[in-house]
């Protein structure tokens, strides 16, 4: 124990020892260093002062030399405005030099033209005293004048404007005359080829149909049996078809009559199915009636887009379509206005693409141009301006539009696509077989034609040739000149146009003959 106590002691002893012994060599290290730290912080300080004032000297020296330069600057700079400014002293000193000598200019101007002025009030003085003299001669020599012509002076001023306007006029006869001839050689000649081209590629083999709806019958008998007990069947029929029948002697035929092609489509069908049906009495009239008339609708629909779908013309509404269907029961001087519309649509794109036109637009437009007459009995005013308002109504453009308002117009303010339609309108109405007329008409036109070229002064003597296609009009060479001849051609054409209803176009030629004639003895 007593070892132990004693290492124990040593060992708190040395450590003690160890902690005195630390501590003093701590404290002499620090004090070393704090020493050593003052000395360099006093360096520093020294040689930071000497660097600033080393900065300051600089930042002097700068400072005067910019100040230097800055005074140099100045000094030219004043320099430099002082040499302008005595350069535009000396520009204004010659500025007010010259002005003065012009304001002398102006003053010496001045009382130059107050002399002129006293000069020319007294000139005009003596001027008006030599007008008023002239004007009282002038007026001595008008009344001399009158006196001597024995007229007015307004009767002479309206007979030199007469002459006028009379010269004039020829003189315009003449120049349209030269013009038309210039444009009738050049285009006479490409258009009578685009048109024989037209005619030669379609050629349609349609024959007109008959203007009456008439229904065979097997028999008379059959007659009764539609007739009906006191009428009843053909009052059912009439009734619910809105057709007039006609029975007469007729043997074994029933004439439909009906202003509307299409109920009179109905009535014929629905009376040949009840024919062979063979049971007629009111009920099953109206059945039948029903189910044709249906049949008609759906007819009429597939027509239009059959017939839009072969013309390649789409986008079509629904409502142009079906009116487009309702033309296959329409006839126009005997003529059927679907296949009509057909034919204008094919011969005008085929004319359309020898001029280098839409093609597409110019068969829309001969397809659609007479749509209108599908409606016209239900809806008043020309077909051509229904047609164009349904076109306009159900969204066509207005090129289409134009077209069908315009295709029966004289052609002077439209457009080259109504001119197209126009033309093969004109050749599908013309082509030979496609239309005909009662005899009674004909001539009734033919009559009115000559009535109307008769009716103008200087006309010697008019015959209608080619059908009433073309009237030609002999004048009388004395009355009328060649330029009148032109003015009366034009006029006769325009009347024509007004007051007579007829099929195409009519060509009208004024002839102007002289003859000389003498005897050899």
């Amino acid at each position: 124990m007593s070892n132990i106590s004693f290492i124990i002691l040593v060992v708190l002893g040395s450590v003690a020892a160890g902690v005195v012994l630390g501590y003093l060599v701590r404290k002499s290290i620090s004090s070393k260093m704090l020493e050593s730290s003052e000395n360099l912080s006093l360096r520093i300080t020294s040689e930071a002062k000497k660097e600033a004032e080393s900065i300051k000297k600089e930042a002097i020296l700068q400072a005067k030399d910019n100040l230097l330069r800055a005074k140099n600057e100045f000094e030219r700079e004043t320099r430099d405005r002082k040499t302008e400014l005595e350069k535009i002293e000396n520009r204004l000193r010659q500025k007010e030099e010259n002005l003065d000598r012009k304001m002398d200019l102006f003053a010496q101007r001045e009382a130059d033209i107050e002399r002129k002025e006293n000069a020319a009030i007294s000139k005009e003085a003596l001027l008006d005293e030599k007008h008023g003299k002239l004007d009282r001669a002038l007026e001595e020599q008008k009344e001399k004048l009158e006196k001597i012509a024995g007229i007015s002076t307004k009767e002479a001023k309206e007979y030199l404007v007469q002459l006028m306007v009379d010269d004039a006029r020829h003189e315009a006869s003449g120049i349209i005359r030269r013009i038309e001839e210039e444009t009738k050689r050049e285009s006479e000649k490409r258009s009578s080829e685009i048109l024989a081209y037209a005619v030669q590629r379609y050629a349609s083999d349609f024959v007109a149909e008959k203007t009456v709806s008439v229904v065979t019958l097997p028999s008379d008998e059959m007659k009764g049996r539609i007739i009906g007990r006191e009428g009843r069947n053909i009052r059912a029929i009439e009734a619910a078809t809105g057709t007039d029948l006609i029975i007469d002697d007729t043997p074994e035929a029933v004439v439909i009559s009906s202003f509307d092609p299409v109920r009179r489509e109905v009535a014929k069908r629905s009376l040949e199915n009840l024919i062979s049906d063979g049971r007629i009495h009111p009920g099953r009239i109206e059945d039948i009636v029903k189910k044709v008339r249906s049949d008609i609708d759906k007819v009429i629909r597939e027509t239009g887009e059959r017939v839009s779908f072969d013309a390649g013309v789409h986008d079509v509404h629904p409502e142009l379509l079906n009116l487009l269907g309702r033309l296959r029961f329409r006839t126009s001087f005997s003529q059927n206005v679907l296949e009509h519309s057909i034919e204008v649509s094919h011969l005008a794109g085929m004319m359309a693409a020898e001029l280098k036109v839409s093609v597409k637009d110019a068969k829309r437009a001969g397809l659609l141009h007479d749509i209108g007459k599908a409606i016209d009995h239900e809806v008043e005013g020309p077909h051509a301006a229904i047609g164009a308002e349904y076109a306009r109504k159900f969204g066509e453009s207005e090129r289409i539009i134009q077209a069908i308002e315009q295709h029966h117009d004289d052609g002077r303010n439209n457009s080259i696509l109504g001119v197209l339609i126009q033309a093969a309108d004109t050749l599908s109405a013309a082509r030979p077989g496609a239309r005909r007329e009662m005899l009674e008409t004909y001539v009734k036109r033919l009559a009115e034609l000559e009535g109307i070229a008769t009716s103008f002064n200087g006309v010697d003597k008019c015959y209608a040739i080619q059908a009433g296609r073309e009237i030609r009009i002999l004048v009388e060479n004395e009355r009328v000149s060649d330029n009148d001849a032109v003015m009366l051609c034009r006029d006769i054409a325009k009347k024509i146009e007004s007051e007579l209803t007829y099929p195409g176009q009519i060509k009208v030629t004024v002839i102007r003959e002289t003859r000389v004639s003498d005897f050899a003895k």
